[in-house]
């Protein structure tokens, strides 16, 4: 009751006409609204203003921005800030004063985005953090809605270390950098990693200076390349190149570590200005050279597997790290240059001799051919003078062919003792690469490794023969298979072949013979040593010619020497009985013989 002494009645209230039920005449309805709106804060359409989160429901947000009714926002709108609570100032967008239903409809993304793209340039300028939500993955990376603007988050921009599932991010809010904006096309992107970068940078620097080298440090397993791995060292990343992932040859770094394994590395260099670090693992273990068998020595036969191929040989590890070069020369026995990959391929198991040994190197060359005898240790046993053979043909030169007897036994054949009859000019005229040819060792050169061959020599020389049916004078019947500038080649019989010059191919009417031509052909000579018969046809009918030309001479000269016998009598009976006075008779008679003849 003490209460209400202190409630005093208003002094100009009308108590007279509150008791006659009409209500106080204190202004028209309209005055009264007036005076309501004026105790409202004054709102128009299309305006951004802030307002005071109320209440937070599954679908709406209330806000009351001190307007008559409070505006509802889908809750969606402020996915992008999962720390949104009751009292938090928000900036509104009003759509509508009032709906259908007397609703105050505002917009909050409406209201962000009015202003976003002003906020995003200054955010750029000032290198400001900003918050966004990452919506969805595209491709490359992920898009972030920040005030309200779709952004672009590259792969390489989440963070540091490779990103190997991208959907794990998505419905996230992080923080972020805005790193770049087209303003013709209103792109902007923006980086998560940038924000790291500046803190990682600092610890880099911290690390890197406490290192040294040959340093053992603990790793994890960060990254793996075809050329090696990428190691966090705890705030600073370290690269093993493959070669010193292990002693061994290294095909695919997977085969020695696996992502996230932990393991302890050494340091190899590092530069403090470039930031890079050099790490290695297989120095944390001997060198397979020095646990190598103090016993192995040159000689020794040893096993192993082949690492890698090139044309001039293999490289055969015969322990991990311990790898010895098998030339290709000391692949086979044989003389022909050939490939190493023509003997041996990448991952076969092969048994060599060890050849040289140099441990302070850490070198070492092998062969395989020397676990065959040699060849040529005992090649005149073998392969005697007058042995016959079948050889395969090789090779050919101007001279001659090569021959291989068997693998690393080569011998040649000169040209000129590939047959008794036929003019050779080149051994593709006689042979072919790849043909089998029957041969005779004529000569063996133990030091040079040559062999002196022959074909011709499985037949008697033919020309012995021949020395009795191609006499000089003798006539044959002959083809002209070649004509030249100089003369013709002519096939004769028993496949014999013989040369007549240019002036010996003129025929008796005075032409010259043709090419395939068969004719009648002398021997004008016969050389056995240097296999060569030179012919003539155009003796063949000049001698005759001449032949009747002596034999006509020859009888002429004959009559007339008769014919002197006969006088001669006459004379010296006359001049018996002459005179010193005939003596012109006599030279008369003398003048008339040597006219008769």
């Amino acid at each position: 009751m003490e209460n209400l002494k202190n409630i005093a009645p208003l002094a100009d209230f009308d108590w007279d006409a509150f008791e006659n039920g009409s209500t106080p005449a204190a202004g028209s309805h309209a005055e009264q609204e007036e005076a309501y709106n004026k105790t409202l804060g004054r709102v128009n359409e299309n305006d951004v203003v802030d307002g005071t989160i109320i209440s937070i429901g599954k679908r709406e947000v209330v806000v009351n921005i001190g307007y008559k009714s409070d505006g509802i926002i889908p809750v969606n709108e402020f996915r992008y800030n999962p720390d949104l609570k009751v009292g938090d100032v928000v900036e509104v967008y009003v759509e509508n004063q009032e709906d259908k239903r007397g609703q105050l409809v505002l917009s909050h993304k409406k209201a962000r985005a009015s202003k976003s793209w002003e906020r995003i340039n200054a955010a750029l300028e000032s290198k400001e953090v900003i918050k966004g939500y990452i919506k969805c993955r595209t491709k490359g990376g992920m898009i972030v809605d920040i005030f309200g603007i779709e952004a672009f988050l590259p792969g390489s921009q989440i963070d540091v270390k490779p990103i190997r599932d991208y959907d794990v991010f998505v419905g996230k809010t992080m923080e972020f950098q805005v790193v770049k904006i087209n303003q013709e096309y209103k792109n902007v992107v923006v980086s998560h990693k940038a924000l790291i970068e500046a803190e990682l940078e600092a610890q880099k620097q911290e690390i890197i200076s406490k290192l040294e080298k040959g340093q053992v440090l603990e790793g994890t397993v960060k990254n793996i390349t075809s050329y090696g791995v990428f190691i966090d060292l705890g705030g600073v990343d370290g690269l093993i190149h493959i070669t010193d992932l292990s002693w061994g040859r290294v095909n695919d770094p997977h085969e020695i570590v696996e992502l996230d394994q932990k393991l302890n590395v050494v340091i190899l260099d590092f530069d403090e200005e470039k930031k890079r670090i050099a790490l290695g693992l297989k120095q944390l273990t001997p060198h397979p050279w020095d646990a190598l068998d103090a016993e192995l020595k040159v000689g020794d036969k040893v096993k192993g597997k082949v690492v890698v191929m090139a044309d001039y040989g293999a490289f055969v590890e015969i322990a991990p790290g311990v790898e010895g070069l098998i030339h290709v020369s000391e692949m086979s026995w044989s003389q022909h240059l050939r490939s190493a990959q023509d003997f041996l391929k990448v991952g076969d198991e092969v048994e060599a001799v060890i050849l040289t040994l140099d441990r302070q190197e850490r070198k070492m060359s092998l062969g395989i051919k020397q676990l065959k005898d040699d060849p040529w240790k005992d090649i005149e046993v073998k392969y005697p003078v007058s042995s016959r053979h079948h050889a395969k043909v090789r090779n050919f030169t101007n001279f001659g062919v090569f021959v291989e007897l068997e693998e690393g036994v080569d011998g040649l054949i000169h040209i000129s003792d590939l047959s008794w009859t036929k003019k050779v000019k080149h051994p593709s005229e006689f042979t072919q690469i790849g043909a089998d040819i029957e041969v005779v060792v004529l000569e063996i050169d133990k030091e040079n490794r040559r062999l002196s061959l022959g074909h011709k020599q499985l037949e008697e020389n033919p020309w012995d023969v021949f020395e009795t049916v191609f006499t000089e004078g003798s006539e044959h019947e002959g083809t002209i298979i070649e004509l030249m500038d100089k003369g013709a080649v002519i096939q004769l019989e028993y496949g014999v072949e013989g040369f007549a010059t240019p002036k010996h191919l003129v025929k008796e009417d005075g032409s010259h013979a043709k090419d395939g031509e068969k004719l009648l052909f002398k021997v004008i000579e016969f050389n056995k040593d240097s296999k060569r018969i030179i012919l003539s046809h155009s003796r063949t009918f000049e001698d005759a010619q001449r032949s009747e030309a002596r034999a006509e001479r020859k009888a002429t000269r004959a009559a007339g020497r008769a014919r002197k016998e006969e006088a001669v009598p006459q004379i010296q009976n006359q001049a018996a009985s002459t005179s010193l006075g005939d003596i012109d008779a006599l030279a008369a008679l003398k003048a008339k013989m040597e006219q008769g003849e």
